[in-house]
């Protein structure tokens, strides 16, 4: 099992790794993930984001989250041919969680290698989350 700390990890970046090892058959867990950022300027993100909650309709979507752990799965998802049933499969073995579990609290995690978002405007999952409306 890997355990990757998104905090202060490109969301796109960390997610492409994680497809990767999902398809291999890991059983992969982030912790942080509402720490995890996304490059850009704050105003095209939260449009973005919103245009994509907003897009469908009510009972028939296609539905997308508003907290940032499901937000996180989502992206992830995109990643995988979860369509097909590998990619069903790999999907089932990823979980995301807000903050440090009390059963991850002395692993030692992954995502070092991974590029971090020093000295580039970014914006948090968190921010994003408030910003359409998640209470977590």
């Amino acid at each position: 099992m890997k355990v990757y700390d998104a905090e202060d990890k490109v969301l796109g970046r960390l997610a492409s790794i994680i497809a990767k090892d999902l398809l291999e058959g890991e059983e992969v867990s982030v912790i942080n993930a509402e720490k995890a950022v996304v490059t850009g300027k704050r105003v095209d993100i939260f449009a973005e984001y919103r245009s994509r909650r907003a897009r469908g309709k009510q009972r028939k979507g296609p539905f997308y989250p508003r907290r940032p752990e499901r937000i996180f799965r989502r992206t992830v998802r995109g990643m995988l041919p979860y369509q097909q049933p590998k990619g069903r499969d790999a999907y089932k073995n990823f979980k995301a969680f807000i903050g440090v579990p009390e059963k991850f609290k002395d692993v030692k995690t992954l995502g070092k290698d991974v590029k971090g978002a020093e000295g580039v405007i970014c914006t948090s999952l968190e921010d994003i989350s408030k910003h359409l409306g998640a209470k977590f």
